[in-house]
């Protein structure tokens, strides 16, 4: 039987249609299972606590349980490969960190392209480094730690939680901007390079403001100033880098990813509600304790902090011969 014209154009208009009315349906379902979002550092830290915060939330909104899985190991790299190879469909997700667009120049061989292979779904907080000393240290100020520093060149040790870590590389751009020569001691983590920092072991660290502000509080160790360019909310006395050495910036950063693929409307929707998420006192309160300043925005906010980021550490990573085929 031959159908008329008309017939066939409204089948043809049809069929085109279904994809896009499945894929919305199932948006509206999601989720309908529990979903994972798997993060790159131990349980107990700041990524894990960001982590737990999102989750609860998300857990609470959607009627479905955000499950925090810690994926430790190479540099955040593991976790994010497991997201990468995920099926693309909003049930496993990725807490995003700073140092995903720090592996993109540090590390050869990647199975990934971190910007290629991840949707940014939501920026969450920047965190500040913080400068930190053991109180043996003479100076108080960033320019009198400068002085010192310049009167006794590869005799002060900086502690970072491991080569290519973001206090690493914040310590090497504050050494390239002020041209003091500092000798990096890496450790395998943020807590036994804090513990010999409390000890005297080490000298200065450039950590995170999550898993140090503790010990600034209760005057174990000397805050000098922050890393970011503007003070932050949880330590306002105290000052920036920038107010000494202009042009100074680093910060960590926490998001949320999907596999690349996921569908729009999924991302969308999870976007939605971790900026609902953010506009909560209860979670800006917690956040903003552990040193975090609130971001929030589109995806394509995130996505462009994300390409930022990979440009500015990958030069700093080439310049401090971090590694060695730059």
């Amino acid at each position: 039987m031959k159908l008329p014209r008309r017939t066939l154009l409204y089948l043809a208009a049809g069929a085109v249609a279904l994809p896009a009315v499945s894929q919305s349906a199932w948006a509206q379902v999601y989720p309908s299972r529990p979903v994972r979002i798997i993060g790159g550092a131990p349980a107990g830290g700041g990524m894990d606590i960001v982590a737990r915060l999102i989750g609860q939330w998300l857990s609470e909104r959607l009627g479905q349980q955000f499950i925090i899985e810690n994926r430790p190991g190479a540099g955040t790299n593991i976790a994010t490969e497991a997201v990468v190879r995920a099926a693309p469909d909003g049930y496993t997700l990725l807490l995003a960190f700073s140092s995903n667009a720090i592996n993109a120049t540090l590390n050869d061989g990647l199975n990934f392209n971190f910007i290629r292979d991840i949707a940014a779904v939501a920026s969450v907080i920047r965190v500040p480094n913080v400068m930190l000393v053991h109180p043996s240290v003479p100076a108080k100020t960033i320019p009198e730690f400068i002085t010192y520093a310049k009167a006794n060149p590869g005799k002060i040790n900086m502690a970072s939680g491991g080569i290519g870590t973001p206090g690493h590389v914040c310590g090497e751009l504050f050494k390239m901007m002020t041209g003091v020569n500092l000798v990096h001691v890496p450790y395998r983590g943020a807590a036994p390079a804090l513990t010999d920092l409390l000890g005297g072991q080490v000298q200065v660290y450039f950590p995170g403001t999550t898993g140090s502000i503790e010990y600034i509080r209760a005057g174990q160790l000397r805050a000098l100033a922050v890393t970011t360019t503007t003070r932050a909310e949880a330590l306002p006395d105290l000052p920036t880098v920038s107010e000494f050495v202009p042009g100074f910036e680093a910060s960590q950063w926490y998001g949320v990813g999907a596999p690349k693929t996921t569908p729009a409307e999924i991302v969308d929707r999870l976007n939605k509600e971790i900026n609902a998420a953010l506009a909560d006192p209860k979670i800006k309160d917690r956040l903003t304790d552990l040193g975090g300043m609130i971001l929030g925005g589109s995806p394509s906010d995130f996505g462009k902090l994300i390409a930022e980021e990979t440009e500015k550490w990958g030069k700093v990573i080439c310049a401090a011969n971090i590694k060695p085929a730059c």
